[in-house]
């Protein structure tokens, strides 16, 4: 999967992002979870640090966004 072939259907926090990505690998929607985030040197994350962008295949990114508004 290319990175130019995937959109960004969402941003939130860690947790709601392993939720999310749960739901839509159920829903047979491939994800990937892109984030700044160093666990290694910092496990902690302040506001938008902490932030995580959910990407999805562009044929599948309105599907992705009917079921975050279910």
């Amino acid at each position: 999967m290319s990175v130019a072939a995937l959109v960004e259907v969402h941003r939130c926090d860690q947790r709601e992002a392993l939720v999310v990505k749960g739901l839509f690998e159920s829903e047979g929607i491939p994800v990937i979870v892109r984030s700044r985030i160093a666990h290694s040197v910092h496990p902690f994350t302040v506001g938008a640090q902490g932030e995580v962008a959910l990407l999805v295949p562009r044929a599948d990114a309105d599907r992705s966004r009917r079921l975050l508004a279910v």
